[in-house]
């Protein structure tokens, strides 16, 4: 059996004094632009509305409020120009379409919920692969979520804690000037209240660390690993958990010694990891939920019995909606064998060795 081809259709020539269009990079580039600028200022609107007209903004986090800012139109401008690529446009399309889809809510109404709280939340496609490192990846997951959960919305002027009486120990949560619970600093709650950065901090050191471990002990992990990819966030997550750590270790032991110059130490690093997320390894973070709704695109599939199986041995591949979506994508990429999608691994190595036997090896007879 040969191996399948396909004719692929040339684009006609423009007219002759047609004006030539735009490079397709410029136009992604103004596209994303103007996505990152458009979320940047609703962050900012929402910062000034949020904190009741920056009443209850600390201008002490100033630092802190430009970097999300920063990292809003970073978050915004690298989405856009991902979601623009043919591939990641198609799985963004599907995976997206699944996740909002009524009729798959109707077919599996428990499948969206099930796959946020394994994919996303435990994340068990890593712990088949090596429990120890799903282990630290959870451990990395969960204390950057709590520590994203207070330090955001405090930042913003959102959450704010009041003494009741001036002077301790009861308090007051308000979200948007609205109080919402009221707790005394001195029992087990107000401890956690006033410690969920520590407790996030606590979580991500040994995760991190582990990781930063295996990077400069694993062959395979030494081998494509790049410091500024790699390495850099380990020892951004490292840095600002034990900074932030030393900080309550001043205010409580040493009665606030060395307080400013490490509060100026853990701001640099927390802002310098804020801006470096949308352009470092920390993106996935965010490409992650579109994940979820691709899984849920071939599950869906896999219910309704939409299975393709390979055109030569008759194994199944992988559900028939997925084989066509990757088809599609290799026919925008100009690709001239997107039938090739349609054999399983096994046959597609045979069909490559039988054309380098029929094709290559001949000539050197």
């Amino acid at each position: 059996m040969s191996e399948p081809t396909e004719v692929r259709t040339a684009a006609p020539p423009p007219p002759p004094g047609a004006p030539e269009p735009p490079p397709a990079g410029r136009s992604v580039t103004a596209r994303a632009t103007l996505a990152g600028a458009a979320v940047s200022a609703l962050l900012v609107i929402a910062i000034v509305l949020g904190s009741r007209l920056l009443r209850d903004f600390d201008s002490a986090l100033l630092p802190y409020a430009v970097a999300t800012v920063f990292l809003a139109f970073g978050v915004a401008y690298r989405y856009t120009v991902w979601v623009s690529a043919p591939g990641a446009r198609r799985l963004f399309k599907k995976g997206f379409g699944s996740f909002f889809s009524a009729a798959n809510f109707k077919k599996a109404p428990t499948a969206l919920p099930r796959m946020i709280a394994t994919y996303l939340g435990f994340q068990k496609f890593l712990g088949a692969r090596s429990r120890s490192r799903w282990a630290a990846h959870q451990l990395i997951f969960w204390g950057c979520l709590l520590a994203a959960a207070i330090t955001f919305p405090l930042t913003w002027g959102w959450f704010t804690f009041t003494s009741g009486s001036g002077s301790g120990p009861g308090y007051e949560m308000r979200i948007w000037g609205i109080k919402v619970l009221g707790f005394n600093s001195l029992n087990i709650l107000g401890w956690l209240m006033f410690h969920g950065l520590d407790i996030a901090a606590v979580l991500v050191i040994p995760g991190a660390a582990y990781f930063l471990w295996r990077r400069m002990k694993d062959r395979g992990a030494i081998t494509g690993q790049r410091f500024a990819y790699d390495l850099l966030p380990l020892i951004c997550l490292i840095v600002i958990s034990v900074t932030g750590l030393l900080l309550t270790f001043s205010s409580i032991f040493l009665h606030g010694g060395g307080y400013e110059f490490l509060a100026i130490l853990h701001m640099v690093s927390v802002v310098f990891t804020l801006i470096y997320i949308p352009f470092g390894k920390f993106f996935h973070i965010v490409q992650r939920p579109a994940a979820v709704g691709m899984q849920l695109f071939k599950y869906t599939a896999r219910q309704d019995e939409q299975i393709f199986a390979c055109k030569r041995c008759g194994e199944p591949i992988d559900t028939t909606p997925y084989v066509e979506n990757l088809r599609g994508t290799m026919r925008d990429l100009r690709l001239d064998f997107n039938a090739f999608v349609e054999y399983c691994p096994r046959c597609k190595r045979i069909l490559r060795g039988n054309a380098y036997l029929t094709h290559v090896k001949k000539g050197f007879k």
